[in-house]
């Protein structure tokens, strides 16, 4: 029976993404079979849990998505040793009004699954207050449990001694603690971590966040410490349909935002998908019956892309008789034009008529509910989608049609509604489950 732990922490920015790659891979070189998750709707994460442990990684979002299908992804963990949920932002972080089974926060997740919390603390520039914190987090919510903390960035031994004597006055568990360790740092851009699949170094970063945990904290405490849990078998799987039966997906650097949960069900689904690559003047496959462009970063390729007339010219010979989907990144390459963070206008596909700039950069960050208005693929007038958006441009057009009636996770109505022209639909936020 496998043992299941949250990582998770006050704050983002603490180290849960470095722990849990530093863990999954230390029992993995121990022999262990290691899997991971990601609570919430960080779709970077996951792949680099992938390349710690071997195996895929999905996300487990409480606001997007109901228990049966939380059950039916945490499923796929029952042939682990132990499984790791890695938590995003604050452990009790979430949003104010509750979705489909919680608030998105990872503390619903340890709570639905009954896995205890590893608390990465970060105590710099404080000592005993960093109990405090702990502590205060240990109490606030029947539910969730406390298994103990690992302390991330000490400045010295003194400084380590006085965190673990207050924490052991509390009652609070110490499984290490882990000095400055620049070589383990993992480098970001405006939307969070650099890609796993851009990082030709990745698994030596990974293996010296292991070879660095491991000589810092008591593996085999952690390992204890773990919960043995037996997931009931869902009623029902994914609550997805596929966007046709064979699916153009674009897929390289510039689009690359696109939750593994939605692929894995579209093909057990029965959808056949082909990848290409925009960035190297590839169209979509002529065979398919609708095409998908992700997100992704396609402001630090907009000169490219704006160049590669294979593909802007194959997209839109396929888009004069057949679906083409847009998410974020993608919508904006639907659009007549982007604009960079130089203020360099890119001429784009021109399937719509959304102008989008990087110039001024604002970021527009939240779940969002959409009540589908026009069809798009795999979805009929009047669908409720869950997702998230998460971007830094501006929009300075969006003329055509509006898509979708959309409100952010407090009900507002928000102006980022997509839009729709012909063959070609777009949306700002990245699909993650249908209301059932």
């Amino acid at each position: 029976m496998p043992a299941g732990l949250v990582i998770s922490a006050p704050a983002s920015g603490v180290g849960k993404t470095t722990l849990t790659l530093a863990l999954a891979r230390a029992w993995r070189n121990r022999g262990l079979n290691v899997r991971c998750f990601k609570s919430g709707p960080d779709y970077i994460d996951p792949a680099f849990h992938a390349a710690a442990t071997g195996r895929a990684s999905v996300n487990i979002d409480s606001w997007a998505m109901d228990r049966a299908t939380i059950a039916h992804l945490v499923g796929r963990g029952t042939d682990a040793d132990i499984v790791l949920a890695e938590g995003s932002m604050g452990l009790f972080d979430g949003v104010a009004a509750r979705g489909v089974s919680g608030t998105g926060a990872t503390a619903d997740i340890a709570e639905m699954l009954g896995w205890p919390v590893v608390l990465v603390i970060d105590p710099s520039g404080q000592a005993q207050t960093a109990a405090a914190i702990a502590a205060g987090m240990r109490d606030y919510r029947l539910g969730v449990r406390l298994a103990g903390v690992v302390l991330n960035r000490v400045a010295s031994p003194r400084h380590e001694d006085l965190v673990r004597r207050a924490l052991n006055d509390v009652g609070i568990a110490v499984f290490g603690a882990l000095p400055r360790h620049a070589e383990i740092s993992l480098p970001k851009r405006h939307l969070g971590l650099v890609q796993a699949e851009e990082q030709a170094e990745i698994g030596k970063l990974i293996d010296e966040a292991a070879r660095f945990v491991s000589e810092h904290v008591d593996l085999d405490a952690v390992l204890r410490s773990a919960a043995a849990w037996s997931v009931q078998p869902a009623a029902n799987g994914l609550n997805v349909t596929p966007p046709g039966q064979r699916i153009a997906l674009a897929r390289d650097a510039a689009f690359s935002f696109v939750y593994p949960h939605m692929l894995e069900a579209w093909r057990a689904a029965g959808a056949e998908i082909s990848t290409f690559s925009p960035l190297a003047d590839e169209a979509p496959d002529a065979s398919a019956d609708v095409c998908w462009l992700p997100g992704g970063y396609p402001e630090l390729h907009a000169g490219k892309i704006a160049a590669n007339a294979r593909f802007r010219s194959g997209l839109r010979a396929f888009a004069e008789t057949r679906p083409v989907h847009g998410e974020c990144g993608g919508y904006m390459v639907l659009g007549t034009a982007l604009t960079d963070a130089d203020g360099i206008s890119h001429e784009m596909t021109g399937l719509l008529g959304l102008e989008t700039s990087f110039a001024k950069r604002r970021m527009h960050l939240g779940y969002r509910l959409a009540a589908i208005a026009a069809p798009m693929p795999g979805h009929q007038v009047g669908a409720r989608l869950r997702g998230h958006e998460f971007h830094y441009s501006t929009i300075v057009a969006q003329p055509d049609t509006p898509l979708a009636v959309v409100h952010d996770a407090t009900g507002a109505v928000i102006a980022e509604t997509g839009s729709w022209r012909g063959h070609a639909t777009g949306t700002f936020f990245h699909l993650i489950a249908e209301d059932r």
